[in-house]
């Protein structure tokens, strides 16, 4: 998983640009989907916790990449909206993320990817909340997750 992991980020950065990382992307896109998401909600769609969703929020702001405001509805809450900046930059980058997923893809057969893209949705599923940041997207799962054998490892426990 390492090395895939390896292979994906360094594609990633090849294909894509020194301009932008994964997270930032990620971010950038759910803003674009959802203009004026807060923070935390953001954080929890894309699946990072508050504190690495708000500094990166941060930094692209610096970039001039999105604006951070002041929720109208919750004094607390900051909400998010890509600058035109921010636009034109997730457009440039769209088009080497699609690459980037074809190419990563493609020396698999349809049926192959199928079944990559399946046990990988659920493997992430099963999974979901061992993770420090657990994707909260809202949506009931399709299946529950069976419960873990009694010789499983779990992170919670060690």
């Amino acid at each position: 998983m390492r090395r895939a992991h390896q292979i994906a980020m360094g594609m990633f950065a090849d294909l894509v640009g020194p301009d932008i990382t994964p997270t930032q992307f990620a971010i950038l896109r759910m803003v674009l989907e959802r203009p004026g998401i807060d923070q935390v909600s953001l954080a929890k769609l894309i699946a990072l916790d508050n504190s690495t969703a708000a500094q990166t929020a941060v930094r692209l702001e610096k970039r001039r990449l999105l604006s951070r405001q002041v929720s109208d509805t919750d004094r607390r809450l900051l909400s998010l909206t890509l600058t035109e900046s921010g636009e034109r930059l997730l457009q440039q980058t769209l088009d080497g993320v699609h690459v980037m997923r074809a190419r990563l893809l493609s020396p698999l057969s349809a049926q192959e990817r199928d079944v990559f893209m399946g046990l990988l949705a659920k493997f992430v599923q099963l999974n979901n909340q061992e993770s420090r940041a657990p994707l909260q997207s809202g949506k009931t799962p399709a299946k529950t997750a069976p419960a873990a054998p009694d010789n499983a490892p779990s992170k919670r426990s060690a």
